[in-house]
């Protein structure tokens, strides 16, 4: 990687004499236009070939004027000025997103930009798709007629990613690559996909695949060493997606997931044809006569689920009423109106003489006590048996309010007789 000088600062105190400002022009300010004057930056430099403004940029993240000069490419933005060698452009890319009213012009860099610590080795641009421009290039007929004849013209109009894609092609002499003859099941050039948590497409290419918009992830076909199709099968729990594991030569991996199950035919079809190596090929190829699934068909029946409900033989909420016992050896009543309501719903208190109430079993399921339950039976029903000895000397709960209004009213009745 080269090293690149990305900033530098100055610092002019105001008693400086080599620098003689005023009260609008303070000697840094004349440090600075004297610097930008004779340097090849900004204004003070060569002036713009054409300058587009406010343009969403996705990586890294802000909208900012992109200025195309005839050697350099500027970013500039209200926290961030990025100026850009033509020379570090590898590849321009124009990607449509399918239904939906953008279009993604990607820069390729080498070496990268940096901002803070990180480092952006593709600038995502975003464009309006119906956006039609109409500009003029800031050029001489003598650079028109002799360096750039046949790669620019004096004036464009139409859409705006179309011109902008075109002009840059023109200043850089970079190479621009178009979608190619993948189709997704909706005509679209791309699948929607997310990797490490971010939802995004997924461009099959001709020579490479390329994920965006974050991260934005560049996979050469040369660099893939096989492909995987995980949870593509029949019969797997999520009947609706599956995943795209890539692996590169040098061992690292890009799972993709949550690739829609219609996606599938052609996703194959695409990379069996680019002749890559797919490791579950036999799989994937039974995968093939499979019917695919509606992406609307929320009734799905889940065989891994059905299997389980039906081994289980629906006396899943049985069992544990009947086993479980409730100790009354904390001292308190089996008679006692406050803990009623728990001792019916265990089986264990309240009325002894009435069995314990069991849920009708679905039909076509028969079902055997096993052994384990018939000894907690006759356990429970053992300590159900031995009830606790009332002790004569202990003393009488104390009356409710309401026996103290019952027996009132008793008395006022026989009086009134």
């Amino acid at each position: 990687m080269k090293d690149s000088l990305m900033e530098i600062s100055f610092h002019i105190p105001n008693s400086n004499t080599q620098f003689v400002g005023d009260e609008n022009r303070p000697p840094a300010q004349v440090f600075r236009d004297k610097i930008m004057s004779m340097a090849d930056v900004g204004a003070g430099g060569e002036e713009a070939v054409v300058t587009f403004d406010g343009i969403a940029i996705l990586t890294p993240r802000g909208r900012y004027n992109v200025e195309l000069h005839l050697s350099f490419l500027r970013l500039q933005g209200q926290a961030n000025d990025f100026k850009i060698q033509y020379s570090s452009v590898v590849r321009i890319f124009l990607l449509p997103k399918h239904n939906q009213p953008h279009t993604l012009v990607v820069i390729t860099l080498d070496p990268p930009i940096r901002k803070g610590q990180t480092l952006y080795p593709h600038i995502v641009l975003q464009f309006e798709t119906d956006n039609v421009v109409d500009l003029s290039l800031a050029l001489s007929e003598d650079l028109l007629n002799t360096k750039y004849k046949e790669r620019l013209l004096t004036g464009y109009k139409g859409l705006i990613h179309d011109i902008f894609t075109q002009i840059l092609r023109g200043l850089s002499g970079s190479k621009v690559t178009k979608p190619g003859k993948f189709r997704s099941s909706q005509d679209g050039y791309a699948v929607k996909s997310s990797l490490k948590a971010e939802d995004g497409l997924l461009y099959p290419l001709e020579k490479s695949f390329f994920f965006l918009p974050k991260p934005p992830t560049l996979i050469l076909h040369e660099e893939i060493d096989y492909v995987e199709f995980e949870r593509h099968a029949a019969g797997t729990a999520n009947m609706h997606y599956f995943d795209l594991l890539i692996r590169l030569k040098t061992e690292q991996e890009h799972l993709f997931r949550n690739i829609q199950r219609n996606e599938y035919h052609n996703l194959f079809d695409f990379i069996s044809g680019k002749g890559l190596k797919i490791m579950n090929l036999n799989e994937a190829r039974a995968t093939e006569s499979v019917p695919v699934l509606p992406d609307d068909d929320d009734d799905a029946v889940d065989p891994h689920l059905e299997r389980i409900k039906n081994e289980a033989g629906g006396d899943d909420s049985d069992e544990e009423d009947e086993d479980f016992v409730l100790d009354r050896d904390d001292g308190g009543s089996p008679t006692d109106d406050s803990g009623g309501d728990e001792s019916d719903a265990s089986g264990s208190g309240g009325e002894e003489e009435k069995p314990a109430k069991k849920k009708p079993k679905k039909e076509g399921t028969v079902s055997k006590p096993s052994t384990s339950r018939k000894k907690a039976d006759d356990d429970g029903s053992k300590k159900k048996k031995q009830k606790k000895k009332k002790d004569p000397n202990a003393p009488k709960r104390a009356i409710s309010a309401f026996m103290y209004f019952s027996q009132s009213e008793r008395e006022i009745e026989c009086e009134e007789k």
